[in-house]
């Protein structure tokens, strides 16, 4: 089997998508992992800007078939490389009028296909998980709690929603991300630096608490079979 296609969605803006795929990115190099970042997040190309100077990467516009097309020639032409995709809101409908492209190569190009679906506690984060399933019915999913909006007792609208024991029923896993201190994310952002130049570059206090972070999510993602 080649080496997975990672992508890292949500359909909305500002659940933590692009926290999630930057913690993907680092895990995997931390693993020395032959990876690839395809930034499809034009207007907001936060992971792109920064992590385009470390690994290789490339912006594609998914909106339009030939993304998707130049995205699956891409898999096909490295096979031996992890493919992570950051998307952007309004994904769903991308991945609705264009996601058959892939669908249909996944097979040939041997492949896993694994999601990791960032929400909130709001019900439409679950309505679009929902379309998202319906839209793209292959690989595996597992679902991102991000920590930001509250603890995990505090999902309970997906807790309780029959999209949880399908997913779980498919592979799928409930995944909690740790909340990460807001000046942590400020300067990931404004700086535009991967999260090991953060480990390196931040003072003492905000470099432990990254790192406590850091290694609960590497855990995290070890334990989804990144």
């Amino acid at each position: 089997m080649n080496a997975p296609i990672v992508f890292v969605s949500g359909s909305k803006g500002g659940v933590g998508k692009s926290l999630t795929t930057m913690a993907v990115l680092d895990y995997l190099t931390a693993e020395n992992r032959y990876v690839k970042l395809i930034e499809s997040d034009t207007a907001n190309p936060d992971v792109w800007n920064a992590y385009g100077r470390s690994v290789e990467s490339e912006m594609l516009d998914l909106d339009q078939v030939d993304g998707w097309i130049y995205l699956v020639n891409t898999c096909d032409a490295d096979p031996h490389k992890t493919i992570v995709v950051n998307t952007p809101a309004r994904n769903n409908d991308a991945v609705r009028d264009h996601g058959n492209i892939l669908l249909d190569s996944l097979q040939e190009l041997g492949r896993p296909l694994i999601t990791f679906w960032v929400i909130n506690r709001q019900r439409d984060s679950l309505e679009l998980l929902k379309s998202y399933i319906d839209a793209m019915p292959a690989g595996v999913v597992h679902v991102v709690r991000n920590g930001y909006f509250g603890e995990e007792r505090k999902f309970e609208l997906f807790e309780h929603s029959p999209l949880k024991q399908e997913i779980h029923s498919h592979g799928g896993m409930s995944l909690y991300l740790p909340d990460l201190a807001d000046r942590v994310t400020d300067a990931l952002y404004t700086g535009r630096i991967t999260i090991e130049e953060a480990a390196k570059q931040l003072k003492l206090g905000d470099r432990a608490v990254l790192q406590s972070w850091r290694n609960s999510v590497r855990q995290l993602l070890a334990q989804a079979g990144t």
